[in-house]
């Protein structure tokens, strides 16, 4: 059985330094994996905003998002211009492609698309991710294939687009199976591989869970044998971080579990797709996560699919 491993990156911090670790890890384990960038400015000091949601200040408390992000990712687009990690970071980025893993999309802006696509209208939608897709053209010299959405946030305009720029296959949502996507009654011939697997920002502080058991809850969640090959998102600032001895656990967890760890692409290739099934869309709650994100809804009727 599968596993496969999706590492966001989020921030400039999280690229510089994260991601040259988790490179280093996964060659240890002669593992691949599929690593979505933000391509644009660094923006995070201007989520402070979120102050206010439920549930913001305490998953902040349970997460300790200064030791993770740094005092000074944390006034990035506030007290200090944004640094653009596409041009900054742009020889590192291309250095994961070259050492045979997959790339893909995040998003732009990390901190604009999280808190504002919800309510975009289709022209914003369309810039934020025409701007992501030319600046990875203009890095790797190719289209991008994959597109996992900042915070498991999108709009319709959002899933549309992932068919129109031609990516093969997204994951830009929560759920248990591989599907395609309803949007409106249509559906959407780009198929989300959904992250099935709470992160670890989702489980430490929960409970009794701790940094020191926290990968003895993961793996017993994956013991069972899973209908579908299981999505595991991880974070560059997080596990590539502070969180790496968490990451080496799990990797040698799964393995001795009998799974065979590797990029999201690996479960796609082996998708049929003639028979994926459709799900709308919806948008809920995950545990351990503040605000909404989008979630796989329930599977489409057959004789109510458009297109």
């Amino acid at each position: 059985m599968q596993l496969a491993l999706k590492i966001d990156v989020d921030t400039y911090r999280g690229t510089l330094e994260g991601v040259p670790r988790l490179l280093n890890l996964l060659d240890k384990h002669k593992i691949r994996a599929t690593f979505l960038f933000s391509l644009g400015p660094d923006h995070t000091g201007r989520a402070l905003k979120r102050i206010f949601r439920p549930g913001f200040l305490n998953k902040v408390s349970r997460t300790s998002v200064l030791s993770h992000y740094g005092i000074r990712t944390l006034l990035y687009g506030v007290l200090l211009p944004g640094p653009d990690i596409g041009k900054r970071c742009l020889p590192l980025l291309r250095s994961v492609l070259d050492s045979g893993h997959e790339v893909g999309i995040h998003t732009w802006d990390h901190i604009r698309w999280q808190d504002g696509v919800e309510y975009a209208d289709a022209h914003w939608t369309s810039a934020e991710m025409n701007k992501a897709a030319q600046r990875f053209h203009d890095i790797f010299g190719s289209a991008a294939k994959t597109h996992g959405a900042a915070g498991w946030q999108m709009n319709d305009y959002a899933f549309e687009l992932t068919e129109t720029l031609g990516f093969q296959y997204s994951s830009d949502t929560r759920g248990h199976s591989p599907f395609l996507p309803c949007v409106n009654g249509k559906i959407i011939h780009c198929p989300q591989l959904p992250s099935t697997l709470p992160t670890l920002d989702e489980l430490l502080g929960i409970g009794d869970i701790t940094a020191h058991n926290v990968a003895d809850h993961v793996l017993r969640i994956t013991a069972p044998l899973p209908s579908f090959p299981p999505v595991y998102t991880l974070h560059a600032e997080m596990e590539g971080m502070q969180l790496l001895p968490i990451l080496d656990q799990l990797l040698a967890g799964w393995r001795t579990q009998g799974y065979s760890l590797g990029t999201s692409r690996n479960i796609f290739e082996n998708l049929d797709l003639k028979k994926l099934p459709a799900h709308h869309i919806t948008r809920g709650t995950v545990p351990g996560r503040s605000g909404t994100l989008m979630l796989q809804g329930p599977a489409v009727a057959q004789h109510s699919v458009m297109g």
